[in-house]
């Protein structure tokens, strides 16, 4: 902790996240079932961007959209479960507030470039199902990276601004988080400065980023199956949906567990149910998002059937 000159009000340095603190005897078999989900998560999602990458069967917008999506999901689960993992079996819940900063930057990075891939996803979907003809114009290479750039250059370029703005910041105590990650308003919150701005900045950029892409995702698939409603054959209307009925469960999961915790109450008797949602959408989400697309999606499983061969063939030549 820190003095402010000429004042008696003491600056802290470090935040202390109380996560799961208050079940101590538990904090070993914590440790053990998020690492297993590391690592599972980590692995399916490595897989995916080396299926994508090597295969070019996968070589479609849909499918590199859904590398770009397992890229982020590896770097999301990396922001958040290394450090919990630590505090698991150390028992240190302290984090630098600069620190903190960071592993906020990260996180709303990350949750920004998710919401625009699904809302681009769900716009790839739309287009193949309701604009069949016109498909293979649009979504071209060149505009999907573009698109693709886009996301991720307008996320830093968003989360750069605020997370300046956030530095500005004085916090003097308390500094207890009751969380297990450095999310907005819990940090906020144990601020002494002015945050009327910082909160009406994240306020417009969450309206921009989040909430927008939402919208965009929602008007597609309200799209898409009314036109999959037109189809007069029911095998048609079946094929028509297992195209994106994938992408469906993982928007559904995504933006079902992001608006529970962030509408929620914030209250006391309700911040055990917070941090179970919160664990949904950010340990649990990456970790389902690959098994969903591996077991529900054909061509994936037919890429990894082949990648499978070609490493026994490559096996029993040597």
């Amino acid at each position: 902790m820190e003095k402010a000159e000429g004042e008696n009000q003491t600056f802290i340095t470090e935040f202390i996240l109380l996560g799961f603190g208050n079940l101590p005897e538990l904090q070993i078999l914590f440790f053990l079932l998020f690492l297993v989900i590391y690592i599972v998560t980590m692995t399916a999602n490595m897989l995916i961007v080396v299926l994508v990458v090597a295969d070019q069967h996968l070589h479609t917008p849909m499918y590199f959209f859904l590398g770009n999506l397992s890229c982020l999901e590896i770097c999301y689960t990396s922001t958040i479960l290394p450090r919990m993992l630590a505090s698991f079996l150390t028992g240190d819940k302290t984090i630098s507030v600069t620190g903190c900063i960071v592993q906020f930057y990260w996180f709303g990075v990350l949750v920004t470039v998710e919401c625009y891939l699904l809302a681009l996803m769900s716009y790839d979907r739309y287009l193949a199902i309701c604009k069949p003809l016109h498909y293979a114009a649009l979504m071209n290479g060149r505009f999907c990276m573009h698109l693709a750039a886009g996301s991720w250059l307008s996320s830093f370029i968003v989360l750069t601004i605020l997370i300046y703005l956030v530095s500005q910041l004085v916090f003097c105590g308390p500094n207890e988080i009751d969380h297990f990650f450095c999310d907005f308003t819990p940090m906020i919150k144990l601020s002494c400065s002015d945050t009327n701005l910082v909160t009406l900045v994240t306020l417009i950029f969450s309206s921009v980023d989040i909430v927008s892409p939402f919208i965009l995702t929602l008007t597609s698939y309200v799209y898409i199956i009314s036109t999959i409603l037109r189809i007069p054959s029911a095998t048609g209307r079946q094929k028509a949906f297992s195209t994106c009925s994938s992408h469906l469960i993982v928007v559904t999961i995504f933006y079902g567990t992001l608006m529970i915790v962030y509408i929620l109450p914030n209250t006391s008797s309700l911040k055990a149910l917070n941090k179970i949602f919160s664990v949904l959408y950010t340990v649990l989400t990456p970790l389902i998002n690959p098994l969903i697309y591996s077991l529900r999606n054909k061509d994936v499983k037919e890429a990894l059937r082949r990648a499978l061969r070609k490493g026994r063939v490559f096996r029993e030549g040597d």
